[in-house]
């Protein structure tokens, strides 16, 4: 039979709870690291000079020869692959989580069959379902480095999403890469040429089993204002005043589904498509004849934010290559302290209610 004192039930209280830790001090200062952990690993804290921590004494060295075999790598913890009881906040669906801005070098193919070498800026996004705690980023940039070496095409980009979306088993996802795409572009009277960068961006969307093929790029251009041009005019035969219209750089970002089975639309194609409907890009390398012929380019296509719209969307529709596509321009005058700006969409991919605040901030130029 089991006798119990009194004392064993009884609360102990802040002077017991001294003693205990005085006589466990005692202890520690005569046991050895290894008695220390052996018990537990917190008690080095009881002791003077430890600090705060609460294993044995840990090496500075970094251990060169050290690897990691399959046992070692499947004891490393991973939060982002933990239960749903980790997930912090609602429980909600995430339709974009993944990296931004990994960078590079990429080989593309132009429309004269040869091959440039581009440093690429990648984003890649798959979805998060409700119940699952994270991704590992990482996953993302590995399965794209599968396919880094080979020319891109929208093929190979398929395959590295593919790649992510079976590692990180997403219903969703999207990878999209830009780059500045050189192209050689001949003056306007000079016979010189130079090179002309377009900021360019492939996108593959897959969402809900349907794969989209997009790309965009940005097209600078030169609008002078028709009003501000007869206005000018007008002081010239009714005053004999000289007096000159206002134009500015412009930009014009367009962004174009291509249509399912159609042919090769080169990027060379979308900028020539941009330059047939306004033709008034700002020029490379300008010699004086070259400047009046820019001048007279302006004239003969005076065009405001709304016009650029239209023109742009009226080359669009004429090929059949192109699906769905918007339009958005930005005029960033020099007679205003603001910009004049327009969206135009045809088709539903582009289709939106809201913008994002500073999305024609966006499409400045420096040059």
């Amino acid at each position: 039979m089991n006798i119990h004192t009194p004392e064993i039930d009884r609360q102990p209280d802040r002077e017991d709870a001294r003693e205990a830790l005085m006589r466990l001090r005692r202890w520690a200062e005569g046991a050895s690291v290894e008695e220390i952990a052996d018990l537990d690993p917190a008690i080095a804290r009881l002791l003077p000079g430890a600090g705060a921590s609460d294993y044995p004494a840990l090496s500075r060295e970094y251990p060169e020869g050290f690897s990691v075999d399959s046992a070692y790598k499947a004891s490393l913890p991973d939060m982002q692959n933990g239960p749903a009881s980790l997930i912090r906040g609602e429980k909600q669906q995430i339709q974009h989580v993944g990296i931004s801005n990994f960078r590079l070098p990429i080989q593309y193919h132009t429309r004269d069959n040869g091959d440039l070498t581009l440093e690429t800026s990648v984003t890649g996004t798959v979805s998060l379902e409700a119940d699952k705690k994270g991704i590992n980023m990482s996953r993302i940039m590995r399965s794209f480095y599968k396919h880094a070496e080979k020319t891109f095409s929208f093929e190979v980009i398929e395959a590295a999403l593919d790649d992510y979306m079976s590692d990180l088993e997403s219903f969703d996802a999207r990878i999209q890469m830009r780059f500045s795409y050189p192209v050689r572009v001949p003056s306007l009277r000079s016979g010189l040429a130079g090179y002309q960068y377009y900021d360019i961006a492939l996108e593959l969307v897959e969402s809900a089993g349907v794969r989209k093929k997009i790309i965009h790029l940005d097209y600078v251009y030169s609008s002078t204002c028709p009003c501000s041009l007869e206005l000018s005019e007008h002081a010239r035969m009714t005053r004999g005043q000289l007096a000159t219209p206002h134009s500015q750089r412009s930009v014009a970002r367009i962004s174009v589904e291509l249509a399912p089975g159609g042919d090769c639309l080169w990027f060379e194609d979308l900028i020539d498509m941009a330059r047939a409907a306004v033709p008034t890009e700002t020029q490379v390398v300008v010699k004086r004849e070259d400047e009046q012929a820019f001048a007279e380019l302006n004239a003969a296509n005076p065009i405001f934010v709304e016009d650029a719209a239209r023109l742009f969307c009226e080359r669009l529709k004429r090929d059949g290559r192109v699906g769905d596509f918007r339009v958005i321009a930005s005029h960033q005058e020099s007679l205003h302290s603001h910009d004049a700006v327009s969206v135009l969409t045809e088709g539903a991919t582009f289709a939106a209610e809201s913008l994002d605040p500073r999305l024609f901030a966006s499409l400045f130029h420096v040059g």
